[in-house]
């Protein structure tokens, strides 16, 4: 399953990148976000960093373990993650320079499990990223207008 939004902000590349990749802005914009797990140890700008946060998922609270897999400054950012009770997970997120600002194009993908599992992947995981997805880039516009008024 593949699940893409694409929003144009009116900021930089630059700045988008760099507020949306900072983990200290992630509880800002991120839909049920709880908290960082070891936040001492939590890296993410180097291909193979990890992050585990927890998350409030399908009304329950879930650890979701990230791992790094590339970080192209002002360009693009892919990891994979995991959870217990759900597949696993592939981000993909993209930043382009648009006439209007920075282009952010966010995809998921997953493959469903087999089974009755499989049909809860479909049925109740799919919505419930899209809904993530919209919630995330409401949140982002609202944070990049307050800081264009700054």
């Amino acid at each position: 399953m593949r699940i893409e939004v694409t929003h144009t902000f009116d900021v930089s590349v630059a700045e988008a990148f760099a507020y949306i990749t900072d983990t200290k802005n992630w509880p800002e914009y991120w839909p049920g976000f709880i908290r960082i797990e070891k936040v001492t140890a939590a890296r993410w700008s180097t291909a193979g960093d990890k992050v585990t946060v927890a998350i409030k998922l399908l009304n329950r609270e879930r650890a979701l373990n990230m791992e790094l897999e590339s970080f192209r400054k002002d360009a693009c950012v892919t990891y994979v993650s995991r959870q217990r009770g759900l597949p696993d997970v592939r981000h993909e997120r993209h930043f382009e320079a648009a006439r209007d600002g920075c282009r952010y194009r966010r995809i998921v993908e997953y493959e469903p499990r087999r089974g009755f599992a499989g049909l809860f992947d479909r049925m109740l995981v799919r919505p419930s990223v899209e809904q993530g997805l919209r919630k995330t880039v409401q949140s982002l516009y609202r944070i990049f207008k307050i800081k264009e008024r700054r």
